[in-house]
């Protein structure tokens, strides 16, 4: 019963801990638009309202690449985003699926233990890295700040994560549409994309002042330039800022996973209970849907923080150069890994890069497919969508697989549900892989991440404006 003594270490603190109560009655379409809008205004209000305080925020960005997928905006109350509470799920989920806690989902004071675990981890977790961002001097010298300032930050940082973890409650409970997390990273990397479009602020990169936006700067181009035909040449393949490639393969990559939603096995099934109702249980390929590559983000953030960090304090240890060495990159103070294994772990940035390291390509395609497969295959088991769950939930809805024997189905749902994680587990990290490499915007990561959670909420919204009929008997998921 060890498990139950951790999670009853949760106990004094729950009382401590906001909550926000389940509604006792079943909330209109209407109300929860209305709710997921005013948690997204949240959002995007304290992603703009900068951090009192700060000296200077021009240094290197430990997370300079995670910003778009963790819904963190540098140097605002949005600083540590998604992260707390991802990572905290992180924790929470495999020591529960590794059986290193004991909790039965089924009891209501379990349940209540084990989210209250999560949320106070989450809280522990943004403390930790809140102290760490300022003690760093990430915000500027703590010796200059002064104790009172430094303290204030973390305050701050700290409330922000909290309100993070409130309006995440405030969805999953049942007010609004989906989840808080879904939908700050899908706002946010929707966000990027249309400001790196049509973005009018000019940046000068030596040749003179550029329009950042790819589209803007196609017609300001073709507009300025005698030469037409060199002028769509720099609108489409310019350095340094987004070109009208990087939109197609985004365009390219967002087709190719909306297509690939459609692909599913559908496994028959019949009721015992009454003859002659017939359904089938869809088992989609991206059967954890954006779940792998989350998690490998989570990992990968968490590498490249503490990998910065240490190379920062001990650039001459030899444990700290395996782990990553980290150097500037041109004409700015970010730092980007050039060897050890957060080099490894990180996207080759152009074509240029493929060719010149086919190693590092190699090993990093190797990392994120076999990452995101393994990720895939765990959550099942994690989550309670495995095979054995999938069987018990048919059977408490007393379903049986036509054609098979009652004792079967687990066997049969065996053999096609963790096949299906881990197969499209692997598609999703080679199409991350693909996007990166085709240069297209907000990383590769970033954009299945939005396109997924988009498709998640257009079934949401069809089946919750739908009514009753909507959930019919095929729709078993």
């Amino acid at each position: 019963m060890s498990g139950f003594r951790f999670l009853n270490l949760v106990r004094p603190f729950l009382p401590l801990l906001p909550e926000v109560s389940s509604p006792d009655r079943k909330v209109p379409f209407n109300q929860k638009l209305l709710w997921t809008a005013v948690t997204l205004l949240i959002f995007l209000v304290c992603s703009q309202v900068p951090l009192y305080g700060i000296m200077s925020s021009d240094s290197s960005d430990p997370l300079y690449w995670m910003r778009v997928i963790l819904a963190s905006n540098r140097g605002t109350l949005m600083e540590l985003g998604i992260s707390p509470i991802v990572t905290s799920g992180m924790i929470m989920q495999l020591l529960a699926g590794a059986n290193l806690i004991e909790v039965d989902f089924s009891l209501k004071e379990d349940r209540a233990l084990f989210s209250g675990a999560q949320k106070l981890f989450a809280l522990i977790i943004s403390l930790g890295h809140a102290t760490v961002y300022v003690v760093t001097g990430l915000y500027g010298q703590p010796s200059d700040l002064g104790a009172g300032v430094c303290l204030l930050l973390i305050i701050q940082l700290v409330s922000a994560a909290l309100i993070v973890i409130l309006l995440d409650e405030l969805l999953q409970k049942g007010y609004g549409l989906g989840s808080g997390i879904s939908l700050f990273i899908a706002t946010n990397i929707c966000e990027s994309i249309i400001w790196k479009a049509f973005s009018p602020t000019t940046i000068n990169t030596g040749r003179g002042p550029e329009f950042e936006g790819a589209i803007v700067a196609l017609f300001h181009l073709l507009f300025t330039w005698n030469d037409k035909g060199r002028a769509l040449r720099e609108a489409f393949w310019r350095d340094r800022l987004p070109n009208i490639m990087n939109l197609l393969a985004t365009v390219v990559v967002f087709a190719a996973v909306i297509y690939m939603q459609g692909f599913r096995i559908e496994i028959p099934v019949k009721s015992n209970r009454f003859r002659g109702q017939r359904g089938s249980y869809p088992v989609k390929l991206f059967y954890t849907s954006n779940m792998p590559i989350m998690l490998q983000s989570a990992l990968t953030s968490n590498v490249f923080i503490v990998s910065q960090m240490l190379a920062t304090r001990f650039p001459s240890n030899i444990l700290v150069k395996i782990l990553g060495s980290w150097e500037p990159m041109e004409d700015s103070p970010q730092l980007r890994a050039v060897s050890g294994l957060a080099y490894y772990m990180s996207p080759p940035h152009t074509l240029k890069d493929v060719i010149l390291d086919p190693i590092h390509t190699a090993l990093y395609v190797t990392f994120i497919v076999s990452a995101c497969a393994l990720f895939s295959k765990t959550w099942i088991e994690v989550s309670g969508s495995g095979p054995r769950d999938v069987a018990k939930q048919l059977k408490d809805q007393q379903m049986v697989m036509a054609g098979h024997r009652e004792g079967s189905m687990y066997k049969e749902l065996k053999r096609v549900i963790p096949t299906a994680a881990a197969f499209g587990g692997a598609i999703l990290g080679l199409l991350s892989v693909a996007a990166d490499l085709m240069g297209a915007i907000g990383s590769g990561t970033g954009i299945l991440m939005a396109v997924t959670i988009i498709y998640s909420y257009w079934e949401i919204g069809i089946r919750e404006s739908g009514g009753p009929e909507m959930a019919a008997f095929g729709d078993l998921m």
